[in-house]
């Protein structure tokens, strides 16, 4: 029988542009190259949107439509990009020695022209030590794809370009990278078990945004099923249903994220920044949010906690306990249950540290929590998800209120889940969890927390416990001292097991003695020829 011959597969748009776009870079750290690749990768997503636009505009001049009147593209949500600064002007000039210059005007024309990009687009181009000739191959390159049409939109084209970059650059830079940027399938994995259908959605260390993104996206992917549910509630647009809040102190990791949320059409009016930080000038001081979800700095020693030690945050339901200086983990607890609605949820990675420390109050903070019922569910996350720590990580979940919602009264109880063994290696440095491990982790969740579901204890994986076996273990959160052992292991035969790998390892030293013997014997049959003077 013939075999079948494979037909290439086709590589996704979005490696090909960043492997192009890669090879480029030449002697650039990727942490400034960044800013260059993923300004004009917006700039060609506006100017494709905005040229869609002013084409029909164009076809119906006759009948009285003006194509250079921004009221029209708003009326379309859509950015009006002024003649200067359209990719096919800023293309037709690639090759010039004047590229950067032009392209840091098109970037200042388009803030001029539209008040929420203000102060948020790129002005890196003219930079002595950016090669012109590789900007100019870049400008080409990234003009080979369509990314604002509404054919492009619907299929999330500059999305999945944009994401994909956002995690390479994370990976090209290492531990900064992480900075702005959490793995996608631990987004993912937060959002999804979260549900913020509708309401408002805070992230206090926002990053480039993703939280938010994948809100939109999680609402977009299951808004059928909460239409059927909820009385078609929902409209079209997911972004009518849900408002977001965030702050960041890195203002080039702010610009990342006013950018990741302006291609998708999502407000970001309420996305601030300042240098100081959320500990120290809260931008939403008067904000409840019926969903908090982030990714703050691991164990963050330099969160100026001494100036903060008499802060009204520092409460649990009315019990004061500040925390510790020389550590921000459990001020960010307390900052995000500041935040939160009378019943809202939160969640959030912390490192696993978190789970046992008893530093300077941590212990106290982390038994009121318990005490007064606001801890919800705890995930152990296996190794190696984060491209800037290889700390390990787990994620917190609290609840104001547990009987909240559409949601089964959990009063007493918090759930355990032990996902240190999912995942699947992307390289020998980094893990991630395909969609079987997330949607495992998630259905435990929703199966303990909801009406109709069928939850059960999986023996080594999760376990719905009561506070009083928490009171027991002295309040340590740690899932796998509640979850045990998986059963295969619990069946573990110590003495079996060290026979089998002793007469394993005989045979194995049996038979390299024997290829020893053979190849020693080889080389006393060589005869070798005679030294020459």
């Amino acid at each position: 029988m013939a075999k079948t011959k494979k037909l290439p597969v086709e590589e996704a748009l979005e490696k090909k542009l960043w492997k192009a776009a890669d090879k480029l870079r030449k002697n650039m750290d990727a942490a400034e190259y960044k800013h260059v690749v993923l300004g004009l990768i917006f700039l060609k997503y506006i100017s494709d949107a905005f040229e869609e636009v002013h084409q029909h505009l164009l076809s119906e001049k006759e009948l009285g439509a003006d194509p250079e009147d921004k009221n029209e593209y708003i009326a379309q949500k859509v950015f009006y990009v002024p003649p200067s600064a359209r990719w096919s002007w800023i293309q037709n000039r690639a090759s010039l020695p004047t590229i950067g210059k032009d392209v840091d005007a098109a970037m200042d024309a388009i803030e001029r022209d539209n008040s929420s990009l203000r102060g948020v687009l790129p002005k890196v181009y003219a930079q002595e030590k950016l090669d012109k000739t590789g900007l100019g191959g870049l400008i080409n390159m990234i003009g080979t794809a369509t990314l604002g049409t509404k054919e492009a939109q619907s299929k999330d084209v500059l999305g999945k370009v944009y994401e994909y970059f956002l995690g390479e650059f994370a990976l090209a830079e290492g531990k900064k990278g992480g900075q702005f940027y959490t793995p996608g399938s631990v987004v993912k994995l937060l959002v999804e078990m979260l549900e913020p259908y509708e309401g408002r959605v805070f992230d206090p260390c926002c990053g480039s945004g993703g939280m938010f993104v994948q809100s939109e996206k999680f609402i977009a992917h299951h808004q059928d099923h909460y239409r059927k549910n909820n009385g078609n509630k929902l409209s079209v647009h997911p972004s009518d249903h849900i408002s977001i809040y965030g702050q960041e102190s890195n203002q080039t990791t702010w610009r990342l994220a006013k950018m990741n949320l302006a291609i998708r059409g999502i407000d970001s009016t309420n996305v601030r920044w300042n240098n100081e930080g959320s500990f120290l000038n809260d931008a939403h001081k008067d904000l409840k949010a019926d969903f908090i979800i982030a990714n703050p700095p691991f164990n963050d020693s330099d969160w100026s906690g001494e100036l903060l030690r008499d802060d009204a945050r520092w409460t649990v339901l009315g019990e004061k306990l500040p925390p510790p200086p020389g550590n921000a983990n459990y001020a960010w607890i307390m900052h995000f249950l500041y935040h939160l609605a009378p019943k809202g949820k939160a969640g959030f990675v912390l490192s696993k540290g978190a789970l046992t420390s008893q530093t300077n109050n941590e212990g106290e903070i982390r038994k009121a929590l318990i005490e007064k019922d606001l801890v919800d569910c705890i995930v152990n996350l296996p190794t190696k998800l984060f491209l800037n720590t290889q700390i390990p990580a787990c994620l917190w979940f609290l609840a104001k209120d547990k009987a909240n919602g559409g949601f089964r009264q959990r009063r007493g109880e918090i759930l355990f889940i032990d996902a240190r063994n999912l995942g699947y290696l992307v390289n020998r440095r980094n893990r991630d969890l395909s969609e079987e491990d997330m949607a495992k982790i998630t259905g435990a969740y929703h199966n303990w927390r909801n009406e109709d579901g069928e939850y059960q204890d999986v023996q080594g994986f999760c376990k719905g416990v009561t506070i009083e076996e928490v009171r027991k273990l002295n309040y340590m959160l740690t899932p796998g001292r509640y979850v045990g052992l998986p059963d295969e292991e619990d069946d573990f035969n110590f003495a079996e097991r060290f026979t089998a790998l002793k007469t394993e390892l005989e045979k194995q030293m049996a038979e390299e003695e024997v290829l020893n013997k053979k190849i020693r014997e080889s080389l006393a049959m060589i005869e070798l020829p005679d030294e020459t003077v």
